[in-house]
C-alpha cells in the first residue's frame, strides 16, 4: 500500500468527527498531541480531558479548569476549547471520573479524552484496568507510533510482556506489522475495550518516508482482519 500521511491539521476531518463526538484516545505515545489537534479543528463547544494522567504542561495554552462543576464546564466551552483536569500534583495533572465525561457530553458538542497511559512509549497493550473509557464514547482511536515498528518489543513498548502475549511472540523480537495488528484487534487489546455503539479507528503517528513500508504493511494487516476500519497515518511533525 502507498502511504500518504495526513498533517495534524487535517486529523479531525480524517476521523470524520462531524457535529458531535465523544472520542477516547488509547494506546501508545502521541495521544496528547492528537488530543489537541482534534480539539483545534472540532466545531462547536469542545472539552479536552483525561481519565488517567497528563503532564501539567500539556494544556497547549488553553484555559484549564480544575475540578469544575458541570455548569462551569458547559459555560467555559462556549468561549472555545477548554481543558479540564481534577487537580494538579506537581508536574502531573489528575484525570477525571469517566462519568463526568458522560455528563459533559450531554452539554457540549465534543468531548475528547486521553483514556490511557503509555509512559511515552510508542506502543502498548492494556493492563487489566486499562483503558479508562467513558461509557458514552462514540469513537475509540487506538494510537501507535510508527517508530515502534521494526524495533524490539522490550525496547519500545509499554507492558512488553503483554504485547508479546497478545501478538503470539517473544518479547525480544522485533515488532512486525502483523504483530502490531494482532495486538490492536485482540479482544484483550484496544478492540476489546470499546463501549457498545462506539466505533474503533487507528491512528499511526510519526509516519516518514523511512518507515512508510512498515506503516503500509500495518494498514494492510489491519484492513485484512477488519475490512472498513478507519486507519489514519499521520505525518511526523517537521
Amino acid at each position: 500500500m502507498v502511504v500518504t500521511p495526513v498533517p495534524l491539521s487535517d486529523v479531525a476531518r480524517a476521523f470524520d468527527l462531524g457535529d458531535r463526538s465523544h472520542v477516547a484516545l488509547v494506546g501508545g505515545g502521541g495521544k496528547s498531541t492528537l488530543l489537541h489537534a482534534l480539539g483545534d479543528r472540532a466545531h462547536g463547544r469542545v472539552v479536552l480531558t483525561t481519565t488517567t494522567k497528563m503532564g501539567a504542561d500539556q494544556h497547549a495554552g488553553r484555559r484549564v479548569l480544575l475540578d469544575p462543576t458541570d455548569d462551569e464546564v458547559g459555560a467555559a466551552a462556549e468561549a472555545g476549547p477548554v481543558v479540564v483536569w481534577s487537580r494538579l500534583d506537581g508536574h502531573k495533572a489528575g484525570g477525571v471520573d469517566p462519568v463526568r465525561c458522560d455528563a459533559w457530553f450531554r452539554r457540549v458538542d465534543h468531548v475528547i479524552v486521553e483514556a490511557d497511559g503509555s509512559r511515552r512509549h510508542p506502543f502498548k497493550a492494556p493492563g487489566p484496568f486499562e483503558p479508562v473509557i467513558p461509557s458514552s464514547a462514540t469513537l475509540v482511536i487506538s494510537v501507535i507510533g510508527a517508530d515502534a515498528l521494526g524495533r524490539v518489543i522490550l525496547d519500545r513498548c509499554h507492558r512488553p510482556l503483554r504485547v508479546a502475549a497478545l501478538a503470539g511472540c517473544r518479547p525480544d523480537v522485533r515488532l512486525e506489522p502483523r504483530m502490531a495488528a494482532a495486538v490492536i484487534l485482540h479482544e484483550r487489546g484496544a478492540a476489546g475495550s470499546i463501549p457498545p455503539g462506539a466505533d474503533l479507528a487507528v491512528a499511526i503517528n510519526q509516519v516518514t518516508d523511512t518507515n512508510a513500508v512498515d506503516v503500509g504493511g500495518l494498514i494492510d494487516e489491519l484492513l485484512e482482519q477488519r475490512p472498513g476500519l478507519r486507519v489514519v497515518p499521520i505525518a511526523r511533525l517537521p
